[in-house]
């Protein structure tokens, strides 16, 4: 491990992988752009140095000994204020189940082998970025920001934040050249639970949906908010079609799982959700409103479908 003392002046890095030459290499590449390197070799040390070296960021290779990436991404996760700290897995698997593992253990992003080092340091350049201006404002706006943008009943970011952030997001991502991805979600048949149990029932029903919709992203970055009624929008930037849908079927089983008796449900004996998903890479031109809709027609979709699914619109995708 290195043992050097750590500066505060450059952004730190704390890189963990077990092969010394790919180790070096990404060393070598990052330090030539005015980051510290920290070094580590396992993902035991990754943890001992993430709590001594308080690093901007982390590449961490998947597959280690003793505890491999996606276990030690998940433990540092764990850890208070982990979340200010993205975490690039670096994986020689490109399958669905290794990218879902990677966003589910609380990666910000991937890296495939053999690293293609222009984007490497694109990628985490970015990162740094954005996780240092994420910071910068909510540290600014904490207080203000609660109560001003809160839904009051769900806890979730209202309507107007949730608009304004898909304008932010959409110039960021514009200038980037990087997806954005938006999933709606909408409670099935909440009307007909609302006339069974009261809307007293009601409210209880759809704070527990927003809790679990919360509970299902990972990163600070994404944002999800109460878009109206019983509707739901999860914002999720610098995010692919397939990471979407992901997410999308992650919420869908979630609030399943809460197994909310809704007796007189149309399609199911508990309360369900439907969700459409829509990605872009947004253009000069193009606005925004344009994911929404692609999103919306995905919801409409699901519900024509049966409900309780997960629908989405390809016509944005050109990945």
């Amino acid at each position: 491990m290195d043992n050097a003392p750590y500066s505060n002046k450059q952004p730190i890095i704390l890189i963990a992988e077990d092969d010394r030459m790919t180790r070096t290499m990404i060393a070598q590449i990052l330090s030539r752009d005015g980051y510290q390197i920290v070094e580590v070799s396992n993902g035991q040390e990754c943890l001992e140095a993430y709590q001594t070296a308080h690093p901007d960021l982390i590449l961490l290779d998947a597959m280690m000994p003793s505890l491999n990436g996606f276990e030690c991404c998940a433990q540092i996760m764990t850890i208070p204020d982990s979340r200010y700290t993205p975490i690039l897995i670096i994986t020689s698997l490109n399958d669905e189940a290794s990218v879902n593992r990677a966003f589910d253990s609380g990666a910000s992003d991937y890296i495939t082998k053999p690293i293609h080092w222009p984007v490497l340091r694109q990628r985490v350049r970015v990162q740094i970025e954005r996780n240092l201006l994420y910071q910068q404002l909510e540290e600014a706006n904490e207080k203000l920001t609660r109560l001003a943008s809160t839904d009051d009943l769900t806890q979730l970011a209202n309507r107007r934040v949730f608009l304004e952030r898909l304008k932010q997001e959409w110039k960021q991502s514009t200038r980037e050249k990087s997806d954005l991805s938006l999933v709606l979600v909408d409670i099935d048949h909440f009307k007909i639970y609302n006339d069974t149990y009261g809307h007293h029932q009601g409210d209880l029903c759809l704070a527990r949906v927003a809790s679990t919709l919360q509970q299902c992203l990972k990163r600070p970055l994404d944002l999800a908010a109460r878009y109206g009624g019983e509707e739901f929008a999860a914002l999720l930037p610098q995010t692919k079609l397939a990471g979407a849908e992901h997410v999308a079927q992650r919420i869908r089983q979630s609030v399943k799982d809460l197994a909310i008796l809704h007796k007189n449900s149309l399609n199911a004996p508990q309360v369900t959700v439907s969700l459409g998903v829509a990605s872009i890479v947004p253009g000069k031109g193009i606005d925004a409103g344009l994911l929404f809709q692609a999103a919306d027609r995905a919801l409409y979709q699901a519900k024509f479908q049966g409900r309780d699914r997960v629908s989405t619109d390809f016509s944005l995708d050109l990945s």
